[in-house]
């Protein structure tokens, strides 16, 4: 594990009550989106009697790997089950940035593909014994980010969405309609790859829709700002962002303390 790994795993210390020192598990769930086996991973605490509440974790473009997996450690040490998601198929992760957007493409292009993928993983585990399948979450990053929001949009019976550095658009967005949880998203002031045209128009779909959402814009910040295997070079429009990292983190764990208390 390296470095930038091990320091997400240390940050972020909010505790659901008595969950002081879980000690978490992770287990590799198999499961299908017709014929395309997938792998997700699902984290909780494993002195935990109770069923407890259920968090999505969607992975950036390059599949899942380490970081998505670590988001999902760290929710179920707060607490919650994590479900670290697999939108590609088992094993499919890559590094190469040409080979992701390969990966990410079809989905991408296809809403009605990426949101059954995703509603496969919720099918995957809402029936596990830890799991409290009345109170389900998802949050995802960059790619992932969109894949939740097509999760609301969907209509799926979800309480909240969080999306950090996703993309907004919305090919129907008159499918904002169907959402019935909140919504929350973080995104950077200066990411290219999200201009604020795309966040107004975002936020005109929310509102058309009567959603109740939220949308944090976090100065300074470019794409990508909470992995810390992005970089520091902002001038590449996608950069770690310490502050935008931690803030959003907050955030997020404030939301989801609104829809589960």
């Amino acid at each position: 594990m390296n470095g930038l790994v091990r320091l997400l795993i240390v940050g972020t210390a909010f505790v659901w009550a008595g969950a002081a020192r879980a000690e978490v598990k992770m287990d590799a769930i198999e499961y299908k989106d017709g014929q395309t086996a997938l792998e997700g991973v699902l984290a909780y605490d494993e002195a935990a009697k109770d069923a407890r509440p259920l968090v999505l974790v969607v992975h950036e473009w390059w599949g899942l790997n380490d970081y998505a997996k670590t988001r999902a450690k760290q929710l179920a040490g707060m607490g919650y089950v994590a479900f670290a998601v697999d939108m590609y198929g088992k094993g499919v992760v890559t590094a190469d940035p040409k080979r992701a957007a390969e990966l990410a493409g079809p989905l991408r292009k296809d809403r009605a593909m990426m949101r059954r993928r995703i509603a496969s993983a919720l099918e995957a585990v809402k029936g596990n014994a830890r799991v409290d399948a009345t109170r389900v979450a998802a949050i995802g990053y960059c790619f992932g980010g969109t894949v939740v929001l097509e999760l609301a949009r969907s209509g799926a019976p979800v309480a909240g969405v969080v999306s950090f550095h996703g993309g907004l658009e919305s090919p129907a967005p008159a499918d904002a309609a169907n959402i019935k949880g909140k919504v929350l998203v973080c995104t950077g002031a200066d990411d290219k790859s999200v201009p604020m045209t795309q966040v107004a128009a975002f936020a005109e779909e929310m509102r058309a829709g009567k959603v109740d959402y939220q949308i944090q814009i976090y100065g300074h910040a470019v794409h990508a700002f909470t992995n810390p295997a992005s970089g520091n070079d902002p001038s590449k429009n996608v950069a770690y962002n310490e502050k935008a990292d931690r803030r959003s983190w907050e955030a997020m764990k404030a939301f989801l303390g609104e829809l589960f208390k």
